[in-house]
């Protein structure tokens, strides 16, 4: 008995510390990455002059102004939209008990983008910043913003009633999801139909996901909210996995599976709107970082919510600065990159699941 028992808790170790080391492994990429990204595009930065202002010696004021001012908020907001869209599309799956559950597949990013949308339409935020270059910008971007945020939340509070009414299966969740997301996109699609050339193209202009919108005050607020509910998830993580046994098993542990599911929704969806709605629809990145992680590390959530964490946010930043180099002048927005590479690899996985 004594043996199997020292057998099992050799086992357990190894199982614990490969995790730990896949993540510690995924912390020192990120941080690679970072470094790597301060100091590439269409101005290079070397590495040691970027070490060097990150420790607060000046090499000269323009260096300061890249490194600080552009480079820095862009790559953290792809670190946090990263880690806050893998979170949620882990926690989403795991709720619904459904691999196609992630930010987009249930709607919430269509929604948002109808709000942008109805903001430029009706409250006419998007104008010409000049005529000579023909440049499109949003002119007040907080009222597009907030206006991307309560359609995300109407959304997300909607997909909840039903699933109230009718019961908080994941089967009536996703279905919802998936009805709302082709209900905002008929809207979209009708406010652009309407919109004049400068409309129109401020609508297109607000979907395409970019990680370079971000001010250092909007980045605070991003972090806050994607840092707490990431907290969230992670303590609710043994619930999560007792609901993948089944509800009936969950039940039986002792947990109260329609709360869980109905709040874990609901904290996953203010984690997807407030990143939506201040840097737009960044696609993929929810639904194939926690199946890509869960290949190597298994579904346990304990370890799965860290390591989505942390791989979604490398993900981000790399796709980001591969993004910004692509074209160099120009940036290619990040989401167009996440689009290319994840409709192939999401692909993958399927046929590599179906096969196994």
């Amino acid at each position: 008995m004594h043996l199997a028992d020292g057998q099992i808790s050799r086992d357990y170790r190894r199982y614990v510390s490969f995790k730990i080391g896949f993540m510690a492994l995924a912390v020192a990429g990120l941080i690679v990455g970072l470094a790597v990204s301060l100091s590439l595009g269409a101005a290079g930065v070397p590495l040691s002059v970027v070490a060097k202002t990150l420790l607060g010696i000046s090499v000269s004021k323009r260096f300061d102004m890249i490194v600080w001012n552009i480079r820095m908020p862009q790559a953290l907001a792809a670190i946090v939209a990263g880690a806050g869209l893998s979170v949620a599309g882990a926690a989403m799956q795991s709720i619904l008990r459904n691999p196609l559950g992630s930010p987009f597949t249930l709607g919430i990013s269509q929604a948002a983008a109808f709000g942008a949308a109805f903001s430029v339409m009706i409250l006419g935020s998007g104008v010409m910043q000049s005529t000579n270059i023909g440049s499109i910008t949003i002119s007040n971007p907080y009222i597009t913003t907030i206006l991307a945020f309560i359609f995300s939340m109407i959304a997300a509070g909607a997909i909840i009633l039903v699933s109230r009414a009718r019961g908080a299966t994941p089967e009536v969740m996703v279905l919802t999801g998936v009805a709302l997301g082709a209900l905002f996109t008929a809207g979209t699609m009708f406010l652009q139909y309407f919109a004049d050339d400068v409309q129109l193209a401020a609508m297109v202009f607000w979907t395409f996901g970019d990680v370079a919108r971000a001010s250092w005050t909007e980045l605070g607020l991003l972090a806050a909210v994607t840092g707490l509910l990431s907290v969230y998830f992670l303590f609710r993580s043994w619930d999560y996995n007792a609901i993948d046994a089944g509800d009936e098993t969950a039940k039986g542990l002792g947990v109260r599976v329609e709360r869980v599911r109905l709040t874990g929704m609901l904290a996953a969806s203010m984690v997807t709107a407030v990143i939506v709605s201040f840097l737009g629809i960044i696609g993929f990145v929810g639904l194939v970082v926690p199946h890509m992680v869960r290949r190597i590390i298994g579904g346990d959530n304990r370890f799965l919510m860290p390591a989505t964490v942390i791989c979604g946010a490398l993900l981000l930043l790399v796709s980001d600065t591969v993004a910004r180099m692509m074209l160099a002048p120009h940036v290619l927005p990040v989401s167009v990159l996440t689009a290319f590479m994840g409709a192939p690899a999401f692909i993958y996985l399927i046929v590599r699941g179906g096969k196994k």
